[in-house]
């Protein structure tokens, strides 16, 4: 989470009161993340995350993140429920931007996830595929392979900056996955953005899962992928097997991979690597001057996908099989 975007009390005031949910007593910005602006709302009737949507997300995308949260928390998944104006419209507008309010969820999410952490993310992964199997809505992956060149050249030779030669580096992984992505995987809504800071725990137990901004129809192992990527390394960039084992044993443990999962999934790790070493690298080259907002190292992701492009098989990241 972030804020790009500063809400003049006045207003924000008059927002709330569209909601129902009391009259405003405090609005914290949140500086976690780099997508949207984000505030922790209090009101006399509790807490409330108050979301006005920016950069890369596009209007046209948020019925479909809307409808899919309410979708979800309606097949039991823990995750935010947007909240209903007097209208009963989720979506407005805030300070210009569209904007919403959804539910708070208790619990805190952890910053050095342990073995157990994993398995229950990976258990978690998988009851959210299977919740999202009937949702009726869907929405392409515009940071999958198609999306990866324009990035890349609207870093351009920019990148070498950060370190040098990854601007050549970037563009050659670019061009191994143009040509052998793996196609016809088992799909559908994937949440394709599940790290640390979006889930939460009350001690070892999985107590929420929150940001769905990136929510789209894609293969359901990529998201997978994406979540060995962000959980199971360490800061020196190891890959820890132990976590791997863990989230992959709670992923099966709801939904078993198929053959053709299993054997594309070096290449999904390593794709996925590719796609947020890439938009780290937009976002460090292009923080807004005053903006509250803390971009991530997308060295992190050089460093590991170094690691994946030398994996050549699942059962290095723990499947056992």
């Amino acid at each position: 989470m972030a804020v790009y975007t500063e809400v003049p009390d006045d207003e924000m005031a008059a927002f709330v009161a569209r909601y129902g949910i009391g009259d405003l007593l405090s609005a914290k910005g949140i500086a976690e993340g780099v997508e949207n602006s984000n505030y922790l709302v209090h009101t006399t009737r509790g807490f409330y995350i108050l979301t006005l949507y920016e950069k890369r997300v596009n209007p046209a995308d948020l019925p479909f993140f809307i409808e899919l949260m309410q979708h979800l928390a309606g097949r039991g998944l823990n995750c935010p429920v947007p909240v209903l104006d007097a209208s009963g419209q989720a979506l407005g507008t805030l300070s210009g931007r569209p904007a919403a309010i959804v539910s708070f969820l208790d619990g805190l999410s952890v910053r050095r996830p342990g073995a157990g952490h994993c398995g229950e993310v990976g258990r978690a992964l998988a009851l959210l595929h299977r919740a999202g199997a009937d949702f009726a809505m869907t929405r392409v992956n515009a940071l999958s392979v198609p999306g990866w060149r324009p990035l890349a050249e609207q870093a351009g030779a920019d990148a070498d900056k950060v370190s040098p030669g990854l601007t050549q580096r970037v563009m050659a992984e670019i061009a191994v996955h143009e040509a052998r992505w793996p196609q016809h995987l088992p799909g559908g809504v994937i949440h394709a953005d599940l790290f640390p800071n979006n889930v939460f725990f009350i001690g070892e137990k999985l107590s929420g899962v929150i940001d769905f901004y990136f929510a789209c129809t894609d293969a359901y192992a990529y998201d997978l992928a994406i979540c060995l990527n962000s959980w199971c390394f360490e800061a020196d960039s190891s890959f820890n097997l132990t976590k791997g084992q863990a989230m992959l044993a709670g992923y099966e443990s709801v939904r078993p991979l198929g053959e053709a999962e299993v054997a594309a999934l070096p290449a999904l790790c390593r794709g996925s690597a590719l796609r947020f070493l890439l938009t780290r690298l937009v976002d460090w080259l292009n923080v807004p001057p005053g903006a509250l907002v803390k971009p991530h190292d997308p060295l992190e992701y050089d460093r590991k996908l170094a690691f994946h492009q030398r994996v050549s098989d699942a059962r290095e990241y723990g499947l056992r099989r």
